[in-house]
């Protein structure tokens, strides 16, 4: 058994990033909890937008903006890069999204609603995602900070390495 993105726990049927889970339930799970999300803050959850999240869940995988607004464009929601790109930054700023700066990319949230300081381990030979916890205020990072007198706010952790399949594969 393995966590689900809410936390719950399911049967292994599926990869995602890293390691095996409910992928149908993974995305419902999601997509209510974003629709609850949006409805208790009082923000529109419009077609496109819930599009959007729904194509990052699928793939479990950063996804960039052309691609998602190729996605959304077969899905009848228009050709303009504006469409991708203001859906995409609907969800990173509430936290239903994160982008991974190194691949210029976009991945859902593995754990949206929770205040946190997301780490990406991004394998560079298949380009697989994953998420984990950082605390910047530990550590190293947060020893420079506090002896610069500097307060961390925001942090974004990337490592690029090999993903175990990769790494089993081989690959170079």
């Amino acid at each position: 058994m393995t966590s689900g993105i809410d936390g719950t726990k399911s049967s292994p049927t599926e990869t995602v990033a890293f390691e095996m889970h409910d992928h149908a339930g993974c995305i419902a799970s999601a997509l209510a909890a974003a629709e609850g999300q949006c409805a208790s803050d009082g923000l529109r959850f419009t077609p496109v937008r819930r599009k959007a999240l729904e194509v990052l869940l699928q793939e479990h995988r950063a996804i960039g903006a052309y691609e998602m607004l190729d996605r959304l464009r077969d899905e009848g929601f228009g050709s303009q890069p504006p469409v991708a790109y203001r859906a995409l930054e609907f969800l990173v700023a509430h936290g239903f999204a994160h982008k991974i700066e190194r691949l210029n990319a976009f991945i859902a949230c593995s754990h949206p609603g929770a205040v946190h300081s997301p780490a990406f381990m991004i394998c560079r030979v298949c380009q697989a995602v994953a998420e984990a916890q950082s605390a910047p205020s530990r550590g190293a990072l947060g020893d420079a900070a506090r002896a610069a007198g500097f307060q961390i706010e925001r942090t974004v952790v990337e490592a690029e390495g090999l993903c175990p399949t990769c790494a089993e594969k081989g690959a170079a």
